[in-house]
């Protein structure tokens, strides 16, 4: 009875611990989704005069920063 209830507990735990790493996957895919939708608002700005280059930049750099850290697989579509 030990062995199932250790079994049991077991597969219990990775699920948990899949559906903890499917959750942190969706919250760096929407970080990555809001990152490229600044980086167009910033670039849209720019190009029609009302916003700066700077932020345009800013922007771009943080995209980066996440891409290093995250991967790039949100600019892929799931």
């Amino acid at each position: 009875m030990a062995g199932f209830l250790d079994r049991a507990r077991e597969q219990a735990q990775s699920a948990l611990n899949q559906g903890k790493q499917k959750v942190d996957e969706l919250q760096q895919q929407r970080a990555g989704n809001d990152l490229l939708k600044q980086l167009g608002a910033a670039y849209y700005a720019e190009r029609r005069g009302s916003g700066a280059a700077e932020a345009t930049q800013q922007a771009l750099t943080a995209l980066e920063a996440h891409i290093a850290a995250h991967g790039d697989g949100f600019l892929h579509g799931s």
